[in-house]
């Protein structure tokens, strides 16, 4: 089986307790570990060693713990399977317990149920989380370590980042320290805590393996990777420095079996921060763009550029009309860095350039027919990816859609000058019909070329909003109940 890069929602639900339990060796006794220079000097000397203290993580858990929330995420009905397999999705609470028993899966419609992490960020009651923790979520209910439950607002949420903030109704809450991620060092130790398949303020430890890590469809996220036992539940939760400051957000794990198999990515706290401040501010987030497609320079290649060693990030394809075209870069170009920040893997360059504001200019060093250059380029804008119909909050989804706007090349094939594609559907579109691939032109007559023009004419409607839907090149007006 292909192993694959799975989010921890994919077990919202469930969730195992997870401790760090360090088995030492029959030599090192029973307090410690005994370093390399220590077992040295005691071959020479013939002196007993002096065994090299462990971390002692119970003061970061009784510092960091009552800072540390649960969070039950009840999301919009869901379908469930066909009738010859399972009626419920594995995400389901009840799902282990059919499954293992033997008994008949329920089918029909029901509602969809999940669990995460997060933690307190304000004594005012702002939690930071994963988007994916509460996306498409009509109730959060989110409990406390003192056992005190709440439900949370959602303020918003960024996809793209993985990262969203809640809002609960409190005060004299108690509050992580905030570390920051550019100190944390590669073989240090780090602490999780979460809420791993339900099992609350469950604590796991490891180091940190490598930092700056890209991962598949992921590449606007530098992770910190590291060991520390993280599963289904664990998703939100903070990853700890031994200062007890948070350094990162536990939010993906790879693996063959859906459970953890040594490979956890959090993250970096200093983009969760500045995520959280602009969804606070403005309830949203802009990224940039240039709009390149690109791949890693190995060996190979990097020899028939002419380059010195492997490095930058190598253009595949320029996107017509894009920033990247205007500023005259083509294809074959190796972008080397941006702003004088050297881009060493590819990784680097969505990262940096997501964490630049649209409109802002920046500097590119380019390598091109085996000499560098420096173009000037204006960052763009990366599309907007929203449910349209939530509104901040966690309401109920109006219109339970997720849409993105056409690019040019499928605004040509389509043969339309503006829409909407769906993505994803779910509660009122799909009970009216609606379909993944389908293209909205228009609501209530008025053309949407854009998600906040889908919104603005879903939250105006009344109990109907007339969609007017182009599929398979044929156009139909679809009335969708959302009262």
């Amino acid at each position: 089986m292909k192993a694959k890069i799975k989010p921890v929602v994919f077990a919202l639900v469930a969730a195992g307790v997870i401790g760090s339990s360090i088995e030492l060796g029959r030599n090192y006794g029973a307090q410690g570990i005994l370093s390399p220079a220590h077992a040295a000097t005691s071959e020479r000397t013939g002196s007993a060693a002096q065994p090299a203290a462990l971390p002692n993580f119970s003061s970061i858990v009784e510092q960091t713990g009552p800072a540390v929330v649960n969070i039950s995420a009840t999301q919009n009905e869901r379908k469930a399977a066909a009738a010859d397999g399972p009626g419920l999705s594995p995400d389901h609470p009840m799902y282990e317990f059919f499954r293992h028993f033997g008994a008949p899966m329920p089918h029909g419609k029901m509602p969809s149920h999940g669990q995460g992490s997060g933690f307190v960020v304000s004594k005012d009651g702002y939690i930071i989380t994963n988007a994916h923790v509460v996306d498409n979520a009509s109730e959060v209910k989110v409990k406390l370590n003192d056992r005190r439950e709440f439900t949370a607002k959602i303020v918003g949420m960024d996809r793209l980042t993985d990262v969203a903030v809640l809002k609960i109704d409190a005060q004299d809450l108690s509050v992580v320290s905030i570390g920051k991620t550019d100190r944390l060092k590669v073989g240090a130790w780090v602490v999780a805590i979460g809420s791993p398949f339900g099992f609350e303020n469950s604590v796991s430890a490891g180091i940190v393996s490598a930092k700056s890590r890209s991962l598949p469809n992921e590449s606007r996220v530098p992770f910190i990777q590291t060991d520390v036992a993280v599963n289904p539940g664990n998703s939100g939760g903070p990853l700890l420095n031994l200062k007890g400051e948070v350094v990162g957000v536990n939010s993906q794990i790879y693996s063959r079996t859906g459970g953890y198999m040594g490979l956890s990515f959090a993250i970096p706290i200093d983009l969760a921060m500045k995520i959280k401040d602009e969804l606070v501010k403005h309830g949203k987030v802009s990224h940039g763009r240039i709009g390149v497609s690109i791949q890693e320079v190995n060996q190979a290649l990097a020899e028939s550029f002419g380059l010195d060693t492997p490095r930058g990030a190598l253009v595949g394809s320029v996107e017509p009309g894009s920033p990247a075209e205007k500023a005259g870069i083509q294809t074959g170009d190796v972008i080397l860095s941006i702003d004088g920040e050297a881009i060493s893997r590819i990784g680097d360059l969505p990262s940096r350039v997501a964490a630049r504001k649209p409109g802002e200019r920046a500097t590119l060093a380019l390598w091109r027919n085996g000499k560098e250059r420096a173009v000037e380029i204006t960052i763009g804008e990366f599309p907007a990816d929203k449910v349209a119909g939530v509104a901040s909050g966690g309401e109920h989804a109006k219109l339970g859609v997720m849409v993105r706007p056409l690019d040019s090349g499928e605004r040509k094939k389509a043969e339309v000058e503006g829409g909407l594609v769906v993505e994803k559907v779910d509660g009122a579109a799909e009970r009216a019909g609606i379909t993944p691939g389908d293209i909205i032109l228009s609501a209530n007559g008025t053309p949407v070329k854009d998600v906040a023009g889908l919104r603005v004419q879903v939250e105006n409607s009344g109990k109907n909003v007339a969609l007017l839907v182009q599929r398979d090149g044929n156009r139909i007006f679809v009335p969708v109940r959302v009262g």
